[in-house]
């Protein structure tokens, strides 16, 4: 039985009640909001899952994934009845996850949920490795290492935190923003561009090993996944 709870933010009180309804049932716990304002009130309690409707009068889907993406370290799904692809690339460069048009059957919605959560499991349980393999390289969490093809590669301590925090999350696409965030600190006084710079540096240094590698991957438009 699923113990997660999930945050449902939506103006239309019928469609929160609707999904409310179905995922109660699933044994999920629900807190939920009806405008921006409140959605980040409940944001802060730290939800697993946000499922966040774009259009909100006042503040809209992609301003409150904005604030509350520092504190919800779980997915945030948009729900909009919009298909237009900026918007789904906007959702993405905000910090959400995923992007699910509006109308949607509750089987998908159900479906998209279940993997999402799955997947934080185990990147729960990935955080207590401490070296990954992938092919021929290996990432040494404790050594902070990393060797390919049997020989070093000499990261900068940024560097390295960039790519173990990729490889952790291998597949998952996380913007500059995101990665600058959880890297540097909220705190930091700098500019996201410098992820760009890092993680050039990064494919650099593997390419002088083995020229064709590629381990490190650029979502046009999003920001960089761990292939």
């Amino acid at each position: 039985m699923a113990t997660e709870t999930i945050l449902i933010v939506d103006d239309e009180e019928e469609i929160v009640s609707f999904i409310q309804d179905a995922l109660e049932d699933e044994g999920y716990e629900i807190l939920t909001a009806f405008d921006g304002e409140r959605a980040i009130i409940e944001a802060a309690k730290k939800p697993d899952l946000v499922l966040l409707d774009v259009m909100m009068d006042g503040l809209d889907g992609f301003e409150v994934c904005e604030h509350i993406r520092p504190v919800v370290r779980g997915p945030i799904l948009f729900l909009s009845a919009c298909q237009d692809e900026t918007d789904r690339v906007k959702g993405l460069v905000v910090g959400g996850d995923d992007y699910i048009v509006k109308p949607f059957s509750l089987s998908e919605l159900k479906a998209r949920v279940h993997a999402h959560l799955r997947r934080e499991r185990r990147k729960i349980d990935g955080k207590d490795k401490t070296e990954l393999q992938f092919d021929r390289l290996t990432i040494d969490y404790k050594g902070r290492s990393v060797r390919l093809n049997g020989i070093d590669v000499e990261l900068t301590s940024k560097q390295f935190s960039i790519v173990w925090f990729l490889s952790l999350h291998r597949g998952q696409v996380f913007s500059r923003t995101h990665i600058y965030e959880r890297i540097w600190g909220l705190e930091a006084d700098g500019d996201d561009s410098t992820v760009t710079e890092h993680i050039k540096k990064i494919r650099a240094k593997f390419m002088e090993i083995e020229p064709t590698v590629t381990f490190i991957q650029t979502v046009w438009g999003v920001g960089y996944k761990w292939i």
